[in-house]
């Protein structure tokens, strides 16, 4: 039995594996032949993995970027890292952060099935890690056992519906329909650099609104329309200036980064791998998308009606490839802006961590920002969105710090925005109610959907029918 359960944990732990299953469920209920079935199965699962590799690729080359300013530049501090801290998270809360893990996946289905909340997150990894921060924070409050399981799980479900409900409008806005949604844990960010962009667009009609693909470049640069160009010309300029300043300031350090290679050769190889990422990710999303959502119409049809699949954050990016690389500029220029402010707060004697810009979060959180802030606001819309999105990152990570710090977390925090306000807000709270009111508060919370769904939604639903 239990390698039955282990079995099944992994399975549900693997995101390309469960989300080809729920690809395979749907195309079944749409008593598809078998051959389509295994095709799409087959197909989804690549575009996953595809994505995925080129999200690796993306790190591998943007992490080393990261270090190299920190060795430029001489700053110390904490690095908000996910992958980090979840490690560490992982030693002492396993077996909680597994059931959470696997229980909130349920209750995300019943939430989306009873609800208006329509949205099954598929974007494992992500839940995963929110799963181990809940796991943290519900042991603050004293809970353990079943109780901590059961109480994670319910907040883990919520939480699913919540976020990728929160993004839909601008999600509409950014694809031009609504058959998919965001599942990624830096939606409230995503939502605020959305309603920045809204600024910059009252009163003007849309084709008054330049975005940042209407940019036009003289012919002599023409090439940079290729995106796979200009990308990888604007990080090669990136990495040169801070590969260069590292090389002279700190040059132990640039060598252990650097390896054998010049660090002119270093930057021009980084930023071309930079580049393949962006395109194999690319290429990944678009896979995925062809399969998964025509796959998802029977799940809709069948078991969540008008339920819509909710994937990582690169979704986005294809329909706006411009804002992903401003957004990721911009987003880490308030990451640096905001680390000078703490680090001043430091030095005026406040008790406060100096969070780094990380380059991980500030590319893929700040690039969805950006994509968020264009669809709504256009370039300016795009570039404030992002730069609000680096500075308010910064400040949230160090406001979870304490948090993480009292449960004996050191030198990384979670980065992405939803992660550190889950963490500030519940990580607080048990300091004012007791363990059986928290797990009460959040099953509340859990039915209060539900409950609205089958009371004043469906009263709300029949009065506009009486009205026809």
């Amino acid at each position: 039995m239990l390698a039955i359960l282990n079995f099944i944990q992994q399975v549900l732990s693997t995101p390309a594996i469960f989300v080809g299953l729920l690809a395979l469920l749907g195309l079944l209920l749409q008593k598809e032949t078998a051959q389509k079935c295994i095709s799409g199965t087959i197909k989804t699962i690549l575009g996953f993995i595809v994505l995925n590799a080129g999200a690796a690729v993306v790190q591998q080359s943007i992490i080393p970027f990261g270090d190299l300013f920190m060795a430029a530049f001489g700053v110390e501090g904490v690095v908000p890292n996910n992958e980090a801290i979840v490690s560490l998270g992982l030693t002492d809360f396993a077996v909680q952060t597994a059931s959470i893990f696997a229980l909130g996946m349920v209750f995300n289905i019943i939430l989306a099935r009873f609800s208006k909340l329509k949205y099954i997150f598929l974007t494992g990894h992500h839940a995963l890690y929110m799963s181990c921060l809940v796991a943290i924070i519900m042991s603050l409050s004293g809970m353990t056992g079943i109780q901590l399981i059961v109480s994670g799980a319910l907040l883990m479900g919520l939480l699913m519906g919540i976020f990728p409900a929160l993004m839909q409008p601008t999600i509409e806005k950014i694809t031009g329909d609504d058959s998919l949604a965001l599942g990624h844990f830096g939606s409230s960010c995503y939502w605020l650099s959305a309603q920045i962009g809204k600024l910059f667009a009252r009163g003007k009609n849309e084709d008054e609104i330049t975005t940042t693909e209407d940019i036009n470049f003289p012919k002599t640069l023409s090439f940079l329309r290729e995106n796979t160009v200009s990308i990888a010309l604007a990080m090669f300029l990136c990495y040169i200036i801070v590969a260069g300043v590292a090389a002279f300031r700190a040059p132990e350090a640039a060598a252990q980064i650097f390896g054998d290679s010049h660090w002119i050769l270093y930057s021009v190889t980084q930023a071309i791998t930079f580049s393949a990422g962006i395109y194999i990710v690319l290429a990944g999303v678009r896979m995925l998308i062809n399969e998964i959502v025509p796959a998802f119409k029977g799940i809709s049809e069948k078991l969540v009606p008008n339920a819509r699949p909710a994937l990582d954050c690169p979704i986005v990016f294809p329909y706006a490839p411009n804002a992903v690389l401003i957004g990721f500029f911009c987003s880490f220029v308030g990451g640096i802006l905001a680390m000078a402010i703490l680090a001043a707060m430091g030095h005026a004697g406040m008790i406060v961590p100096i969070i780094l810009p990380g380059a991980v979060l500030h590319f893929f959180c700040g690039a969805t920002a950006g994509v968020a802030g264009n669809a709504e606001g256009g370039l300016k819309g795009c570039i404030a969105g992002a730069f609000v999105h680096g500075f308010i990152a910064t400040f949230l990570a160090a406001g979870l710090y304490p948090v993480m710090a009292s449960m004996g977390f050191s030198n990384t925090t979670f980065s992405d925005t939803d992660f550190t306000l889950v963490g500030i807000v519940f990580g607080n709270l048990y300091k004012i109610v007791s363990a059986n009111t928290l797990t009460v508060i959040v099953a509340v919370l859990f039915l209060l959907p539900i409950l609205y769904n089958y009371t004043v939604g469906r009263t709300s639903a029949k009065s506009a029918s009486e009205a026809e």
